[in-house]
């Protein structure tokens, strides 16, 4: 057996205590990028509200416009086009608009923020790792971010305004829709974060696929059992209308089938490695 110092060439052995400042390090330095973040959100209120978080109650929103052209080039008329918002926002309590601005300011700095988060990740985990392992890894961390914010953008362009509008138009006798304002801002927060997190699912299969805990055969095997719990999955972040749980489920189906491919290179590399 190799010595441990071959076995982790480039980094010193390091104590109980020791990795636990470590690891009080990196959660110190990843809760500084959130604060940032979200002190930098908060200042920016006119902004994160008006533009971002209002945005898809606007009827010239991004997503209504590619709707109605997608209505036009299939020959619907203006059928999916949004001509008008009826749902009114209000606020019942003292705090409300307070406590929403220290919500959504708190979820867009962990969003901003999560490069960082990825990156203190990776440092505290890196020096368990043996040289090959490290290489086999290299830019997991940029790819994960880069999942993220793809989710959180289809969540916020594509399921938040499919959503907010089936929601806020649902009629129910002569109720008149006046949602509460801290309604508004889990929904529109959760669908995005949920979403960013849900694209992680390639960097699981991934991992998993690396440690030998799951294989590409067993991946094809449960295809179908992953198919009914991303249909769960995707009733539960999204309002119960078909159309957005089948936006949400396609892509997610998509990854896992690279999640697929993943986990057959990782099977193809240690075959490979088991040989050398």
């Amino acid at each position: 057996m190799a010595p441990l110092d071959q076995e982790l060439p480039n980094e010193t052995r390091m104590g109980f205590l020791e990795h636990l400042e470590e690891l009080r390090g990196r959660l110190f330095k990843s809760v500084i990028a959130v604060f940032l973040g979200t002190l930098i959100l908060f200042i920016k209120k006119d902004w994160l509200f008006d533009v971002v978080l209002f945005g898809p109650r606007n009827i010239d929103f991004i997503s209504f416009k590619v709707w109605c052209k997608i209505s036009d080039l299939i020959g619907v008329g203006d059928r999916l086009c949004v001509t008008e918002i009826n749902y009114e926002l209000i606020n019942t309590s003292m705090t409300g608009n307070f406590t929403a601005h220290i919500m959504v300011s708190i979820a867009g700095g962990f969003i901003v923020a999560f490069p960082v988060i990825i990156f203190q990740i990776w440092g505290f985990i890196k020096p368990a790792m043996k040289t090959a392992e490290r290489k086999t890894i290299r830019g997991a961390g940029a790819a994960s971010s880069l999942l993220f914010f793809t989710g959180v953008s289809f969540g916020y362009w594509v399921i938040v305004p499919l959503s907010l509008q089936f929601l806020g138009h649902y009629e129910l006798g002569d109720v008149e829709a006046r949602i509460a304002v801290m309604s508004y801002v889990k929904t529109v927060t959760v669908i995005a974060m949920a979403s960013g997190m849900i694209f992680q699912l390639p960097i699981m299969i991934f991992f998993l696929s690396k440690a030998g805990i799951v294989t590409a055969a067993m991946l094809r095997k449960y295809r179908k059992h992953a198919l009914v719990g991303i249909l769960v999955l995707s009733a539960v972040i999204t309002p119960p209308d078909v159309t957005s749980q089948i936006l949400v489920s396609v892509p997610v189906l998509f990854l896992y089938e690279i999640g697929i491919l993943i986990a057959k290179r990782q099977e193809k590399l240690r075959a490979k490695k088991a040989r050398a």
